[in-house]
């Protein structure tokens, strides 16, 4: 018979606060973000293909600040959820699964699309694409 005072699984009071926490919870955020971006770009093809009047309105609501920064928002969660993906490609393989490389990978991850996102901005507001 179970005791009673004993809680049936483990919660935050017993374990410590890692990184792979945080970076596991961002990875679903940044999936459920990409979905919503999804319905804009779905949007985004409508108003194109329904004529210059819907696509300006939309295209004017992108432009603006509050959707500039949600195309930034959203080109970050591609590319956290790409290099995140990665990781987890080289998990199921069975690489990076001690303490340390997975704290080492996750802030790789991190790193790595702040980086690709500066440069996909970099290069889109430039135009110097190739």
């Amino acid at each position: 018979m179970a005791q009673a005072n004993r809680p049936l699984s483990p919660h935050l009071g017993i374990y410590r606060w890692q990184v792979s926490n945080t970076l596991s919870i961002l990875h679903r955020m940044s999936g459920l973000f990409l979905t919503i971006g999804a319905l804009v770009l779905t949007a985004w093809l409508v108003a194109a293909a329904s004529g210059p009047a819907a696509y300006g309105m939309l295209a004017g609501l992108l432009k603006s600040p509050p959707g500039a920064l949600l195309l930034f928002g959203w080109s970050l969660a591609f590319f956290y959820h790409l290099c995140n993906g990665i990781r987890h490609l080289a998990w199921d393989a069975g690489h990076g699964f001690t303490i340390p490389g997975s704290r080492a990978t996750g802030w790789t991850a991190v790193i790595a699309a702040g980086v690709l996102t500066l440069l996909f901005w970099i290069v889109a507001l430039t135009g110097n694409g190739g």
